[in-house]
Formats: structure tokens, C-alpha cells, sequence
């Protein structure tokens, strides 16, 4: 086969492929309004002027821009002399890297472009990048294949890859391999995410750990944290944290059964479009809610508070007395649990991790985090810890243990660029 035709191919299916990508930004408006800002970006017009010399960081969304901040703060030390583009895809990861950097005036915070080659031809014009990092597994045939035609350095950084995803690439094997070569070097969140990508055909795979250990509370979350402590009282405090559509309801009526009335169940989804549709979850089966956004104090008979903010997660870990990790409830593969661990906060975690399996089950291994089958019995073990103010005590410290013995990823990394420049 010749060696250009999957790229070929690929390129001639995003053709029609523009204009439902263009509808899906209109569909998810209707919820989101900020889906219809900066369209012209994503067909690669940018506004902003060149920046001089630059580094390009991608970070998909929200956990992927969190992830990227110690990185990213560790660039600007080392590269005292270059700026920073930082793109995501999603209104919420550009809001989140306009919390994390909006008062730093060497990043500028855009979307990545659509994967087609005028467009990326274009990003990569008016940025001109030094090199490139992209955070965990953003693979875009069309724009890797330009920068390396360019000669400009990527590295994957904090690379994971589950048994599930690495099935998914297999079933395009030569897309896949000609993608993950034209990535300079990789760097693996464990070894196991090392090897799949190796077995795909990528190549220079290094295990570095996962940056995510190596985000700091920030002390202004710390201390909302204590802020909404002190409207919460005395109360316990259960914290669905990251839910994803479905679990809610299984939490709320599991909650609903098994706990009593000074306990507080704090929801925070994991996509604000679903703010409402949580709160009318509760209400629909009787239960008092109050809003974040109220601002509030919070009632003795409120059984629910809803967490309808973004970028304010650490302050929910730190006002929490344990914490469901959503995501872990119904087969979405789980979302993050160290930054609970790094405040402290003990975990149950559901059935479903595979996003991030080896974390999870150090966790565990740790006594950092509880293991459940399902919702309901995730609430028994929570109310349980709840109760028990000593084992609760003991798992917070080994909580903050199991965050502290993992750190180091991001000098790793910045090592690993670093090799990556003088090859």
C-alpha cells in the first residue's frame, strides 16, 4: 500500500465531514452557547498577532488543561524567552485556561483547528511553533503529519491509553502507525500505556508518571473550600464529584434510602449543560436542593446542594468529608481522583476505571480509595466512612501519602523535552 494513502483517504472523509462538524457546534449551542464563539479559530483564522517565539500545548477539555498547568508552568520557567499557545476544543477547556492563565501575558489560550490541512497549514503559519506537546492521547493524523513535514518536534505528554481506546486504533492500523510516527517522542503515564502505544507502532516511548500528581491545591480553592464548609456547618458531607449523565440518579435514590437527614449530598457534574437537569432530578423525588450559584446560606433541611460551578473542584474535594468519583458509576471509565487524594478527602470509586486503571487500583492498594460494585453499595461504604470519624481520619493521610509518593512527573517530562530538542 502505498505509504500516503491512509492520510490520503482520511483527508478525503473530512471533507464532508466539515459541515457536521460545523452543525454539531450549532446543536450543542442550544445548550452552550459559547460553542458559537471563536468558529473562525477552528477553520484556522486567528486574530491574536504572531507571538514571537512560541510553543504550541494542546489540551482537549477541562482535566486535560488542569493536567497541563504544572507543565505548562514549568515552560515558561525553562523557555524564559518563549510564549505559550495553549488550544483546547471545547468552551470549557478554554475556560478553564483562562482561570489557570489569564493574567499570565506569555499564554495565549485559542482553539485547535479542525484536522484538515488548509486549516492546519494556516494554525501552523501564524503560530509558527519551536515544538509541540500535546496532553494525553489527541491524536490528529492531518496536523502531525504537517509538523513533522516541517521538522517541528511533538511530544505526547502524559500518554494513556486503555485496553479499550487501543482496540479502537487497531482497526486502523496504518493510519494509526503513520499518526503515532510522526509523534517525536512519547511520554507514558504508566508502562502499561507505554507498551499499547508501542505495540501501535509508536515509537521512543518513555514512562514519565502522570503530571496530575503534581498539581498543587491552589490556596484560593483551599480557602473557598473552608468558605463553603463554613455555609455546610457541621453536617457530613458526601460529594458526588464529575458525574456523568445517569449516575445522579442512581446516587440521589441511593442516598434517599440509606441516609439520614443531617447528612448533605453535594453533586457537581461533570458538564454544565447538565446543570438543570441535575437539579430537577432531586426535585422530581422530593428533595430540597440549593444551588452554588445562589450563593445562599445552606438550610438544615436542604438534603442536596448542587455544585453548578466550573474550575472550582478542589474546593468541593476540601469542603467534602468523602467523595464518589463519577464517571466510575456507569461504563464511562471514571474520571480523576487525585486531586481528592491530594486534599485529603477519601474516595469510593465504582466498577468502571479504566481511564485511569493503575491509579485506581494504587489507589486502593494505598487504602487511599474504597472500591464498589454499583451506586448503591458505593453510598453504604461513603455513610459508613461517615460515620467512623477514626478510619475516616486514617485514610485521609493515607490519602495524602499516595499523592506525595507519586509526584515528579512534570520534571520528568520537561527532561524528556529537552532530549527531545537535541534529537
Amino acid at each position: 500500500m502505498n505509504s500516503r494513502l491512509p492520510r490520503v483517504l482520511y483527508a478525503l472523509l473530512g471533507l464532508p465531514a466539515l459541515p457536521l462538524a460545523l452543525l454539531r457546534l450549532v446543536w450543542r449551542a442550544r445548550r452552550q452557547p459559547a460553542y458559537l464563539a471563536h468558529v473562525d479559530e477552528r477553520l484556522g483564522r486567528y486574530h491574536p498577532p504572531a507571538l514571537g517565539k512560541t510553543i504550541w500545548v494542546h489540551a482537549v477539555s477541562v482535566g486535560e488543561t488542569r493536567a497541563a498547568e504544572p507543565l505548562v508552568r514549568a515552560i515558561l520557567a525553562h523557555w524564559p524567552d518563549h510564549r505559550i499557545v495553549l488550544t483546547t476544543m471545547t468552551p470549557t477547556g478554554r475556560e478553564t485556561a483562562q482561570s489557570l492563565f489569564g493574567g499570565e501575558a506569555r499564554v495565549a489560550s485559542v482553539y485547535l483547528p479542525y484536522d484538515m490541512g488548509l486549516f492546519v497549514r494556516r494554525f501552523l503559519d501564524h503560530f509558527r511553533p519551536a515544538f509541540g506537546v500535546i496532553m494525553e492521547t489527541e491524536l490528529w493524523p492531518t496536523l502531525l503529519a504537517q509538523c513533522q513535514a516541517r521538522g517541528i518536534p511533538v511530544l505526547l505528554a502524559n500518554a494513556r491509553l486503555s485496553a479499550r481506546s487501543a482496540g479502537r486504533y487497531a482497526r486502523w492500523p496504518s493510519l494509526t502507525q503513520l499518526t503515532l510516527g510522526a509523534l517525536t517522542m512519547i511520554g507514558s503515564q504508566t508502562e502499561e500505556d507505554g507498551q499499547r502505544l508501542a505495540a501501535l507502532g509508536a515509537r521512543a516511548v518513555i514512562t514519565t508518571g502522570n503530571i496530575k500528581f503534581d498539581i498543587a491545591p491552589p490556596a484560593q480553592l483551599q480557602t473557598l473550600g473552608e468558605h463553603f464548609r463554613a455555609r455546610i456547618g457541621q453536617r457530613p458531607v458526601l460529594l458526588l464529584a464529575s458525574s456523568r449523565d445517569g449516575e445522579e440518579a442512581l446516587v440521589i435514590d441511593a442516598f434517599a434510602q440509606q441516609a439520614d437527614a443531617s447528612t448533605l449530598l453535594v453533586i457537581v457534574p461533570r458538564h454544565p449543560q447538565r446543570f438543570d437537569a441535575v437539579a430537577q432530578l432531586a426535585g422530581a423525588r422530593g428533595m430540597r436542593l440549593q444551588r452554588r450559584s445562589d450563593e445562599d446560606a445552606i438550610e438544615a433541611a436542604t438534603r442536596v446542594w448542587l455544585g453548578d460551578s466550573m474550575g472550582e473542584m478542589f474546593a468541593y474535594y476540601a469542603c467534602a468529608d468523602v467523595a464518589l468519583i463519577g464517571g466510575s458509576w456507569l461504563p464511562f471509565g471514571g474520571q480523576n481522583l487525585i486531586e481528592s487524594c491530594a486534599v485529603g478527602t477519601p474516595v469510593v470509586i465504582g466498577p468502571h476505571t479504566w481511564n485511569f486503571t493503575q491509579v485506581a487500583e494504587q489507589a486502593v492498594a494505598a487504602d487511599a480509595a474504597l472500591r464498589a460494585d454499583d451506586a448503591a453499595a458505593g453510598v453504604r461504604l461513603a455513610l459508613a466512612l461517615l460515620a467512623d470519624p477514626d478510619e475516616r481520619a486514617s485514610r485521609s493521610q493515607a490519602c495524602r501519602s499516595f499523592a506525595t509518593a507519586h509526584t515528579g512527573a512534570t520534571q520528568r517530562t520537561l527532561a524528556l523535552i529537552e532530549a527531545m530538542l537535541r534529537a
